[in-house]
């Protein structure tokens, strides 16, 4: 999440010429999981993840695309891919970003850089043109509690779901440093509050986007945080 500090140059020149905003309150963001209409697709997609939590390496990698797009300056082709994601090592970046992007609906999307494909999760493909994206995140959950501090035994001031909300801090240790668990600090109703960081998702964060072969489904495009 370190990298999200950082200005995504895609989402740069796409809002280059237009106002960006910051929501004064929580903007309705409802997931539409737009690869429903096809079944293929939804076998395809839990075939993947599947794979990926048992890291079936073999499975995941016949689903990679050659010429793989691996960002914007980065080499295309699978050894980029390689290098960036460690899918032979048990604890690669590969097995935890790919199974958190597969979890949440997936939606169309394209641009210059890239055809159109059908891509998860859907904040990206789905984010309103007119919110910044470098300071808001979406809450991707029905319900999360609002802690009024980094702590499960915090008070509780309030409770959000499918939100758009401001974001001041997208990494903020547990109040007990024995916990392992990870917070977000938003700004809810003009104050500070605190969503589990599993919650909360930015619109810059990894995006694997895939088209349908002759071969079937391929990943084709899976982008860092940023990229």
């Amino acid at each position: 999440m370190n990298s999200l500090r950082t200005a995504s140059l895609l989402l740069a020149a796409i809002i280059l010429l237009l106002p960006v905003t910051a929501p004064a309150q929580e903007i309705p963001f409802v997931p539409r999981e737009e690869g429903a209409a096809d079944p293929g697709w939804i076998r395809f997609r839990d075939r993947l993840l599947t794979a990926v939590q048992q890291r079936d390496r073999k499975f995941v990698m016949t689903v990679v695309d050659r010429n793989i797009r691996n960002g914007l300056e980065r080499p295309r082709g699978l050894e980029e891919f390689r290098r960036q994601w460690e899918p032979d090592a048990d604890d690669g970046p590969l097995w935890r970003e790919l199974a958190r992007a597969l979890q949440l609906p997936s939606a169309y999307y394209r641009h210059d850089q890239m055809p159109r494909s059908l891509c998860a999760p859907y904040v990206l493909p789905q984010w309103p043109i007119d919110i910044d994206p470098h300071s808001n995140g979406a809450v991707t959950v029905r319900q999360t509690d609002v802690r009024a501090e980094p702590s499960g035994s915090a008070e509780i001031r309030g409770r959000i779901g499918h939100v758009i909300v401001g974001v001041a801090d997208w990494e903020v240790a547990d109040r007990d440093p024995d916990v392992k668990q990870k917070w977000v600090r938003i700004r809810y109703r003009d104050r500070a509050g605190y969503v589990p960081e599993e919650h909360i998702r930015s619109p810059i964060e990894q995006l694997a986007c895939f088209r349908r072969t002759e071969a079937g489904w391929r990943l084709t495009s899976f982008l860092a945080a940023g990229e």
